[in-house]
């Protein structure tokens, strides 16, 4: 597994470099009305995305940015790599040509042809909208876990990601980022919009869905509830080490060596409630108002628990 991590940091490491010689306007890209990160992503890989070919046993994870998605990727592929483990003619297609990097929108278009070649079960985290993912997906039913986060912690989140990594625009002021979050202008569009159109696919049975927040207050049963839907056979006495050696604090210990530069940056804190640092009572007023208009009658937003995270 080790090359294919070493290819992901590289990626990484060149996108910053070259994000560090671009003009400010020139870093986002828009592609379908929606922005996205010009040194990681490109219209061509998108055009190439949409013939890929899903199988039934892909493990993909789809949320929005800031919404845990490194964490709980890294769980995922725990539980891959432990599940394969325990399967002799899985164990010896476990290689290092595994996917190099592991966000579908994420390089260049041939990955998908290198991706063909992988053996089942693939890893494969997103965070596209369920449109404009390959229709394959939903076709050929493999299994998606959409992770949520509560709002405000994932704008707090992507404010100091943005300003921590120069692949993406930064923002001189915390009411400057809030405008834009706030009106869908981010990378990977609007949160709203993410939440309100997976939400339409909760009660797909290829579909399952887990909170930020209730991964962090008992990780050991999430972790369980993930590889009983991903038939995921492992121990008791495996999930458990899954769960502790996916646990945010270990994971940011670890960060350098399984994200590069960018690590410290990804796993900053990874706590709840950290939006209250940040917003004032007109922000905190105007994100009320925007959940219950387009989210809190919805399966996911009520899922959220928006009364117990996001009010002061």
């Amino acid at each position: 597994m080790a090359n294919h991590r070493k290819k992901f940091i590289d990626l990484l490491d060149k996108a910053m470099a070259v994000a560090d010689m671009m003009d400010h306007e020139d870093l986002l890209f828009s592609y379908k009305g929606i922005l996205y990160p010009t040194t990681v992503c490109s219209p061509e890989t998108f055009k190439a995305l949409e013939s890929f070919e899903a199988r039934r046993e892909d493990v993909i994870l789809a949320g929005y940015p800031k919404s845990g998605t490194n964490w709980v990727g890294q769980i995922l592929t725990n539980l891959v790599t432990t599940a394969a483990e325990n399967n002799e003619d899985e164990t010896n297609n476990l290689n290092d040509e595994e996917l190099e990097v592991p966000y579908f929108e994420v390089g260049d278009p041939e990955k998908y042809q290198r991706m063909e070649k992988l053996s089942s079960r693939r890893v494969i985290f997103t965070h596209l909208l369920p449109h404009n993912l390959p229709e394959s997906i939903f076709k050929n039913k493999a299994k998606i876990l959409v992770l949520v986060r509560n709002p405000k912690d994932v704008a707090t989140s992507f404010y100091h990601f943005s300003n921590g990594i120069s692949i993406l625009s930064s923002y001189e002021t915390w009411d400057e980022f809030f405008t834009a979050f706030m009106t869908g202008k981010m990378p990977w569009g609007s949160y709203f919009d993410n939440i309100c159109e997976w939400s339409k696919h909760v009660d797909d049975e290829n579909v399952m869905t887990i909170t930020y927040e209730e991964l962090k207050e008992n990780t050991a049963l999430g972790v369980k509830k993930i590889a009983e839907f991903f038939g995921l056979l492992l121990t008791e006495e495996q999930l458990q080490t899954v769960a502790e050696r996916s646990s945010f604090q270990a994971m940011k210990a670890n960060a350098q060596k399984t994200h590069g530069e960018v690590g410290n940056i990804l796993f900053r804190k990874g706590d709840v409630n950290d939006w209250k640092n940040l917003f004032n009572e007109n922000q905190n007023q105007e994100m009320d108002k925007t959940f219950e208009e387009r989210l809190a009658r919805t399966k996911l937003g009520a899922k959220i628990k928006y009364e117990v995270y996001c009010k002061t």
